[in-house]
């Protein structure tokens, strides 16, 4: 039997051959602990092949099979010169839409994946909650999907599902998708949610693998709250994530600065609320107002 395992421990493990947040070292203990299968994997947003990649080091040096599949032209010609000498690699330019003949599902049909098999990394900024859902006649053992770190734990977003929009969905929404599927999250790193299948998860011997326990970085969230008067204050992460520009706080408030009143004080004058800062200095002032109650 596994040790107990908590999101430390697989988090512990991270590190980086071409992956950008220690996925490379997390899935490698992923697959210690529940082993391989079919050695296959897909990788949705697959780029030039080496960039942020997740599945890299399992094709291109460990002899796993991958089907690979990019939408851009560009970063398609280098991923196909990346993996030319891997033989197990299935290299394609496709634009992945939610049905059709461009789904997920029909697209993977023409390829010589199994339909159960080891690994699905999911990254294309935005739709992974959709393509994700839509996927119906392949079960992957291993989902690691991005999720926007933006969203606090609490929220559950999920984006339009239109390929034209780039939001992003919320963890909470990416771990009830995933139950309904028939997964549990068993780490979560700054922006990458894994996932295995329900029947693996007692292999972990997580004993909480809510939200909470298991996404505990928060440096990408950015708080609001109000003050009595009306004004808006931002604390945590004050920038636009992928725009790299300052959020300015005075642009987001509703009420210029001469409407920020506390509302009981609006229609006092000066000399009716001086009135009532000596009413309550008074003695009896305590006096009678617990007589009032």
């Amino acid at each position: 039997m596994n040790p107990p395992t908590s999101t430390a421990g697989l988090l512990s493990h991270s590190c980086n051959i071409t992956s950008e947040h220690g996925e490379d070292g997390v899935l490698k203990r992923i697959f210690e602990i529940i082993g391989t299968g079919t050695r296959s994997c897909v990788d949705l947003g697959a780029l030039n092949g080496t960039h942020g990649s997740n599945v890299w080091q399992l094709v291109k040096n460990e002899g796993w099979s991958g089907v690979l599949i990019e939408a851009d032209k560009t970063y398609f010609e280098k991923l196909q010169t990346e993996f030319s000498g891997a033989p197990r690699a299935e290299c394609i330019n496709a634009f992945v839409s939610f049905e059709g003949s461009q789904s997920l599902d029909n697209i993977l049909a023409r390829t010589s994946l199994p339909k159960e098999f080891d690994l699905f990394s999911l990254d294309i900024d935005g739709n992974e909650y959709h393509l994700w859902d839509s996927l119906m006649h392949y079960r992957p053992r291993v989902m690691l999907v991005e999720f926007n770190p933006t969203i606090p734990n609490d929220v559950a977003f999920i984006q339009p599902r239109d390929m034209s929009v780039y939001r992003g969905s919320s963890l909470r929404s990416l771990i009830e998708l995933g139950k309904r599927k028939g997964y549990e999250l068993v780490a979560a790193n700054e922006v990458n949610a894994f996932f295995v299948l329900k029947e693996l998860f007692p292999q972990f011997n997580i004993t909480d693998n809510s939200i909470d326990a298991l996404h505990t970085d928060h440096s990408y969230e950015t708080k609001l709250f109000q003050l009595y008067d009306g004004t808006l204050k931002i604390a945590g992460y004050d920038r636009l994530m992928w725009h790299n520009l300052s959020i300015d706080e005075e642009k987001l408030q509703v009420l210029s600065k001469r409407k920020r009143v506390y509302p009981a004080m609006i229609s006092q004058s000066p000399l009716v609320r001086l009135a009532k800062y000596l009413a309550r200095k008074m003695p009896l002032y305590g006096f009678v107002q617990r007589l009032r109650k």
